[in-house]
């Protein structure tokens, strides 16, 4: 399947609004960040977060470019895609380096307040992006 040009673009955002999709099929816009991992994306997220909870019911999102705080830049279109969840340590470790090389100090600064602010160390996972068909 060929990537579209506009799917692939995504990987050089800072962020992206991911859109996941409650039971009812309400709509949930989270902004976080993106990487490239070969013709896929990837994003991490707590374990416990709830587009975890909703991509176990429906792995159906959307991508928009956006800013920190989630707003979708002007004339930005959805793409639409299929997100799954990596859970294994290995994926999350390997993928992990990934963000790290992509946002260096602010990914490490993140992942240290994450830890103070949890008070413990919050298992991630990894959304593996792939285009809809």
């Amino acid at each position: 399947m060929a990537i579209s040009p506009e799917f692939a673009a995504l990987g050089d955002e800072s962020f992206v609004s991911l859109t996941t999709f409650r039971k009812s099929g309400e709509r949930v816009s989270t902004p976080v960040w993106i990487a490239r991992d070969g013709d896929d994306l990837i994003v991490t997220t707590p374990e416990e977060s709830g587009k975890v909870k909703r991509l176990r019911n429906s792995g159906r999102v959307e991508l928009a470019p956006s800013t920190r705080m989630g707003a979708v830049k002007d004339g930005a279109v959805a793409v639409p895609a299929f997100a799954r969840i990596h859970g294994d340590a290995a994926s999350v470790e390997k993928l992990g380096r990934t963000f790290l090389a992509k946002y260096r100090l602010e990914y490490r600064v993140f992942m240290v307040i994450e830890a103070i602010v949890a008070k413990r160390r919050k298992p991630r996972v990894m959304l593996r992006i792939t285009p809809s068909e």
